[in-house]
């Protein structure tokens, strides 16, 4: 089981913490001084679907040297304000195959990726891979 907390710190700052005991700084004021927790689910999806196309790559032996995951997420106008699409941009450095980084990505996004299936619910998330020298 996974638990996790917030500690109201001051104004609309929050000190996140789970089972893994590391802190991390939330704030949901208009002047920002830590992510937001809606910019955290992002990061938890990039970072989610990055472990699974390092893990998966590295398995097929292919020779990547980066790879960086971006997101941007449009949300709805009403609350709860969920995300409705989400447009992820795989950045991949080495002599890696287009195949073997399309596969990787789509069983990322329709196997494996915990954070992808939930969002998926309620978003349309697609994506663009890019190689990079």
């Amino acid at each position: 089981m996974i638990s996790a907390k917030a500690i109201w710190t001051e104004n609309e700052r929050y000190i996140g913490e789970a089972t893994s005991r590391h802190a991390i700084v939330m704030d949901t004021a208009k002047e920002k001084t830590a992510s937001t927790p809606m910019e955290l689910v992002l990061i938890a999806l990039c970072g989610c679907t990055a472990s699974d196309v390092v893990g998966i790559l590295k398995k097929k032996r292919e020779p990547f040297t980066s790879l960086e995951v971006s997101a941007e997420g449009e949300r709805a106008a009403d609350y709860p304000q969920v995300y409705t699409e989400i447009k992820l941009k795989y950045r991949v450095g080495g002599k890696v195959s287009r195949k073997a980084v399309e596969d990787a990505v789509h069983l990322s996004k329709d196997k494996y990726c915990s954070v992808s299936a939930m969002l998926q619910k309620n978003a349309k998330i697609t994506f663009e891979i890019e190689h990079v020298e």
